[in-house]
């Protein structure tokens, strides 16, 4: 099977620019985007919680 990622175009308020030069999305993308990465997001809306590795409710 070949899987692809859904690929979602950017819009104002899904992502800044960290004082560091990183992009950091938003909730408003993870959102759209639909699914928990599992990569411990600064801004996940899904709990998941990197430390113990499941989502916190």
């Amino acid at each position: 099977m070949n899987f692809q990622k859904k690929r979602i175009p950017l819009e104002e308020g899904d992502y800044y620019i960290t004082p560091e030069g990183y992009r950091c999305f938003t909730e408003q993308y993870h959102l759209k985007r639909g699914y928990c990465c599992e990569s411990g997001c600064r801004h996940c809306p899904y709990g998941y919680n990197k430390k113990t590795n499941r989502q916190e409710t």
